[in-house]
């Protein structure tokens, strides 16, 4: 699964950066694939490790002011992997007028991986 989180604390002046440090503290130091923008960190990995994550991350948000926002988005697609970049390379495959690469379902509803229309889930995940 994919999670992009933003967190920050609340009353602790206009700089959030030292927060926002400690933070990415916690992600670096979880060894999960991820990445930061300006917005948000998305982290990869299965649900009980990237909860944890960010559970950790917030706690450690929270010691910078009496009050923690937190936002979070998710797209759980069980036995995918590596979609932190592939789902990237896909739309930059197509901005280059090449085709979609066929590593994926159609977004179509009930797409299953590993069924006619796309390709074999990750190694270990059910068929």
């Amino acid at each position: 699964m994919l999670v992009a989180f933003s967190v920050a604390p609340l009353g602790a002046g206009e700089s959030v950066s030292e927060a926002v440090a400690d933070a990415l503290r916690v992600v670096r130091s979880s060894g999960l694939p991820h990445r930061t923008d300006a917005m948000f960190t998305t982290l990869e990995g299965e649900w009980d490790e990237v909860m944890d994550v960010v559970r950790r991350a917030t706690e450690a948000v929270g010691r910078h002011g009496h009050r923690v926002s937190l936002v979070l988005k998710a797209d759980i697609r069980p036995g995918w992997t590596g979609e932190l970049d592939a789902k990237v390379e896909r739309v930059e495959a197509l901005l280059r007028g090449g085709d979609e690469p066929d590593d994926e379902p159609g977004d179509e509803p009930g797409a299953v991986p590993g069924s006619a229309t796309g390709a074999a889930p990750a190694a270990g995940a059910p068929a």
